[in-house]
């Protein structure tokens, strides 16, 4: 497959067949995010399509799930998402769901009919980027919503019969804000209930909106530990008996992730935690800085290099 861009998924969809449909993210403003703004938006032919579904199906390829790329696919218009479904159902008849990323916009543009009619297609799980439960963090980052818009798109897809998943990012309320950030985002994800969380710990890079904040002082971010003792409280709160959600968090940045089913791993997770954060704790604080083109990266700390990782 030719993908133009960064592949960027959930780990949930480790096992689907990513079927690129756009290239580039059409909102591509979050102050935080850097994996689109190096291409320009547009979204892929049917032709183009159809011929990597046909080279999927010719190999014997017969996927159960399908993850669609890239950055909100969701945001394609109803007409041209639905020929995409169909196609897939026409060469992939035993498929059971097609996931993919969207925004609450794209949601809330679209109407009750277009979603119905989009899960009766095979629709199953959207990736929504939640991010904070703050809403002047959102306003901050242009996330584009906030969470009243969210909760009102959650809401409109589960009426269509659809799941949603969560995507956050400790860190991203700032220094000394990690734990009023953790119980209000624990406090929505619990009221909306997610299927999964994904926890993309703050990754700062210096070619981001956000890393000019950073140098001029309005934004002051937290270090590695407050992100881990942040995430510490976010599991300690987040699913319940009645609404479990499956977990992933990852913190590249100190190579350490943590996965389980809340409520049921909650002590094992939190053990995990427990002893990562007493590591940290005794080292010196470190902030997570990175430069270059994913997957070309290389990791700083306080301006000298530490390691650079490089596409094979």
């Amino acid at each position: 497959m030719e993908y133009e861009g960064q592949i960027c998924r959930a780990p949930m969809e480790r096992s689907s067949f990513m079927l690129p449909v756009t290239v580039g993210c059409p909102y591509n403003k979050c102050k935080f995010c850097g994996l689109f703004r190096h291409l320009k938006y547009r979204r892929l032919s049917m032709e183009q399509i159809e011929a990597e579904i046909l080279r999927v199906k010719n190999m014997g390829g017969s996927p159960k799930n399908i993850f669609l790329g890239d950055g909100n696919a969701f945001g394609l218009d109803t007409a041209h998402l639905t020929a995409i479904l169909k196609k897939i159902r026409e060469y992939f008849p035993l498929c059971e769901g097609v996931n993919m990323d969207a925004t609450v916009s794209s949601i809330l543009n679209k109407s009750r009919d277009d979603l119905i009619l989009l899960g009766s297609h095979g629709v199953k799980n959207l990736y929504i980027g939640i991010e904070s439960g703050l809403d002047d963090v959102l306003e901050f980052m242009k996330k584009g919503n906030d969470l009243s818009q969210a909760r009102e798109a959650i809401r409109r897809i589960k009426e269509a019969g659809m799941d949603y998943s969560a995507h956050i990012m400790t860190g991203v309320s700032g220094k000394g804000r990690g734990m009023e950030n953790a119980a209000a985002l624990a406090e929505f994800l619990n009221e909306t209930g997610p299927k999964n969380v994904v926890n993309f710990s703050m990754f700062i890079h210096e070619e981001v909106p956000l890393y000019a904040h950073i140098k001029d002082g309005t934004f002051k971010p937290a270090d590695e530990l407050e992100n881990l003792k942040e995430e510490r409280k976010l599991i300690e709160l987040l699913g319940t008996e009645e609404m479990p959600i499956t977990y992933e968090g990852f913190h590249d940045y100190i190579e350490f992730r943590i996965r389980g089913r809340l409520p049921k791993d909650r002590d094992k997770m939190l053990a995990k935690l427990d002893s990562t954060i007493d590591l940290q704790s005794q080292k010196p604080k470190i902030y997570s800085y990175v430069t270059g083109i994913c997957p070309e990266l290389e990791k700083k700390e306080y301006g000298n290099p530490v390691w650079r990782r490089q596409s094979k």
